[in-house]
Parts: C-alpha cells; structure tokens; sequence
C-alpha cells in the first residue's frame, strides 16, 4: 500500500502535539477526495474503526447535484450513509498542510457491511482480484499532465474562466529555464508530495504554454490509483497555497494540446517474475503481454468512457496534438493509442495513451485490466503493429467521436457487464448520459458569440 505512517507513528504524533488534524476520505465517481477532518485525538481513540457519509456522494456530478436516475440511491430512498472504512495501509503525512495526516477508506454499504459495489475503489479491487486468479498482479504507472496558471482559482472563478493566463508565454517541453521560473510551486509538489510517501520520480514542462507533468513511480494497481488520487489533490492545494490555480481538463482550450494520463501497464506474476518480457516473441513480447494487449485493442471502445468520462474529454483527441485518435498499437510510436515502451530491456510495457488527466484512476485502471482479462481468457491474436502516422489509420478503428457513443458503447459491452457486473455498468452508464443531457441544456459562449448578432 501507499501510507507512510503507522498507525503506532500516529498516536504517538498525535500525543506529542505534532498532528492534530487527520482527513478520512475517499475517491468519489470524479476522482475527487471527499470526506471529513477529525480532530487526531478523536481519530485515535476510536474514529480510525469507521466513520459514515452519505450516500449520495456517489450519484452526484461535478456540481454535487443530486442526479436523478441512479438505481443506487434516490429522493425516494431517502439519501441513506455508507460506511467509511479507514484503509490504515494508506496512512500518510500530509506536510503541506500543517499537523495533518490522511487515510483513505473503502465505503461499505450501512447494513451488510459489504463493499459498495460501484464505488470506485471497489471496481478496482474486484479487478485486481480477478487478475490474480490467473496468476498475475497489474504494475501501472500513470504520467499526469495538468496546466498551471497565473491567477488564483478565486480570481479565474470570479471572472467568469475568461482571459485565463498560463503561467508561461511558450511551450515548454523539456524547458528548463521556463521550468525554473514555476519551481516556487513544482519544487513545493515534489516535496510534498516526497514527504506524503508518494515515490516522485520527476516534473518537467509539457508541449504547451503552461503545461506540466508529474511522474510517479510504477507499483501495483491499487497503490497507483490511491497516488494519483492524493497527487491531483495535492497539486490544486498546493497551487492554491501560492495564489496560482491548476487545471485537469483534458482540453481546456481549443487552440491548446490536451492534457493526458498516459497508463504504462505490465504484469508480474505472484512470485514477482516479469510477465511481459519473452526475448524469443515478436518484439521481445511473450504470449500474455501479446493477449492482454490485444484484450484492451479489442475493447477500445467499450471502455473509453472509463479513460475519458465528460463531454471536453473527447475535445482533446485531434490528429496532431500527441493524443490519439484510433485504437492501434505501435512501438515507440506516440501517434497510436497504445505505444509499446521500453523494447529490449527488463522494464517492457504497454503505454496507453488514451486517457486525459479529467479520468477517475481507478475505474480507468480497471477497465484497462479487465479488457486485457478478456485477451487472456479469449486466447486473442495481437494485430500487426501500426507503424507510421497512426492519424491515417483506418476509420473503423476509430476512437468514439463523443460521450455519447463512449456511454452507448459501455453500456452495450458485454464484456464489461461480465467483469464489473450489471448493476456497476448501469451505475456508471447513469453518469455518463447526465453529463450528455446537461451539456445539451446549457448554452454555450460559442453558441452566444457566434449567434448573438448574425442568427
């Protein structure tokens, strides 16, 4: 797991005055950690068992509105709680907020005391399961790219998100010298984020004005997804700390490239061997990596809600942009959806390329792993790699072209329904054709500037 601190560390931090604060939460359908902040004493002594919240926190939207349509809870169900079950093993220091300490937690349902099945550590968790039932662990890294700029959340907020100000004028791929000037807030989340027991490996400028990347070191899946999960809190908090604000929108400006979460996957076997690495296979590829691969190819679609889960996620897949477009494979190649890494050597991967930095790391990093459980199962054949400008590839291999094809896909995937279950899709589903329907209600300032005068 990911903590860094002991349950013993804690009381003893907590009895000496050091940590006076302890935030128990979890990652809801958006990724976004809800929940509550304990006094530590209080945690110590008895709130570290379990705590409650209410259940809508998972069937609400961006907005915290209360969605109608979910099977799972409702007016007519009266809003009841879940139980926060504090994950002890994710115990950590927070040190860029002083004297606290956070947990994160599985939500149980009220009255079994089962894990919610939809919640999305859980979706997680019964991948995880399913894949070491034939023998293997997931080891996943996810590369998150998010933009930083200027101004304050408060202040882009309060002037409506126009003339928004990247914190630089150029691109800064690589840039050192551009990089050295946001080091007041980069050096802060490496730090931090160091200190909070997340293993940071590096930050560097991205391909735009403005653009970052925080990298963090492979592990296992669920260890992965919990540390995103605290990295994309802690770099809005840490910004926020300093006057500046972030964002994760996979595309928040059209004349902008995107922003990605690039998923770097291989598989290990129960006693830790290497399972992708085969120096006699294609490309150095050994039969599983080659099934698992051709499971995620095969179930692109169906699973791309999962990687980009709102109606802008689909704004950033442009030829030309480093995102992709099409459901192939290449090695080395950054124009395909997914790109082999790491040829030759101990550290071979499959680097999808799909996901934007918006997507929920637990329910992206369980669709990529049941997708390659169904390559395993259905014994698939890997294509032939796509080499070349993969933005010419052929038109059936296409990406969904918007949420609502990726939300028809999902739910149409059987693939899916047998690996996470009916009432997981449906859930998710739901989620999915609200964020459609309330895009479709709202006019847009495209629509007002385009329209106003000349319609």
């Amino acid at each position: 797991m990911s903590g860094n601190l002991s349950f013993e560390a804690l009381s003893r931090a907590v009895a000496d005055g050091e940590i006076d604060t302890v935030i128990a939460c979890f990652a809801d359908m958006q990724g976004r950690l809800m929940g509550k902040r304990f006094h530590a004493r209080h945690f110590v002594d008895s709130a570290w068992q379990q705590t409650h919240c209410c259940n809508y926190l998972l069937a609400t939207d961006m907005e915290m509105y209360t969605v109608p349509g979910y099977a799972a809870t409702s007016w007519a169900k009266g809003y009841g709680d879940h139980v926060m079950k504090p994950d002890l093993a994710t115990l950590r220091r927070i040190p860029w907020l002083e004297g606290t300490a956070l947990v994160l937690c599985d939500l149980l349902d009220h009255h079994t005391h089962e894990e919610v099945a939809h919640s999305p550590r859980a979706v997680l968790k019964r991948q995880v399961a399913r894949l070491e039932g034939l023998g293997y662990r997931a080891m996943i890294a996810t590369e998150l790219e998010f933009f930083l700029f200027e101004p304050s959340f408060e202040a882009l907020r309060d002037g409506g998100y126009r003339d928004l100000k990247p914190i630089s004028g150029y691109n800064e791929d690589y840039h050192i010298f551009q990089t050295t000037k946001e080091e007041g807030v980069m050096r802060a989340i490496r730090n931090g984020l160091y200190g909070a027991g997340i293993p940071v490996e590096n930050s560097k400028g991205e391909a735009e004005t403005g653009q970052e990347e925080i990298n963090i070191r492979y592990d296992a899946a669920l260890t992965t997804a919990d540390n995103h999960a605290v990295v994309k809190n802690a770099c809005k908090e840490i910004a926020w700390a300093q006057g500046r604000a972030v964002t994760f929108m996979a595309k928040w400006h059209h004349d902008k490239v995107g922003s990605s979460s690039h998923v770097h996957q291989s598989l290990f076997t129960l006693d830790g061997t290497a399972a992708f690495p085969d120096p006699d296979g294609p490309h150095g590829m050994s039969q599983v990596m080659r099934r698992f691969t051709a499971g995620q190819l095969a179930h692109a679609p169906e699973i791309c809600y999962f990687l980009a889960p709102y109606v802008n996620s689909y704004k950033r897949f442009q030829s030309g942009t480093f995102a992709p477009t099409s459901t192939v494979w290449s090695r080395d190649n950054r124009t395909a959806g997914f790109r082999m890494c790491g040829e030759g050597t101990k550290a071979l991967r499959m680097e999808c390329r799909v996901g934007g930095a918006d997507l929920n790391p637990y329910l992206a990093a369980a669709a990529l792993i049941a997708a390659g459980i169904a390559g395993i199962e259905a014994e698939l054949e890997l294509e032939p790699e796509m080499s070349g400008d993969a933005y010419s590839a052929d038109p059936a291999r296409a990406l969904p072209r918007s949420l609502r094809d990726a939300a028809d896909r999902l739910e149409s995937s059987e693939m899916l329904r047998a690996a996470m279950g009916d009432w997981v899709v449906d859930h998710y589903t739901r989620a999915a054709r609200w964020e459609v329907e309330e895009h479709e209600r709202v006019v847009t300032d495209w629509e007002i500037a385009r329209g106003f005068e000349r319609a």
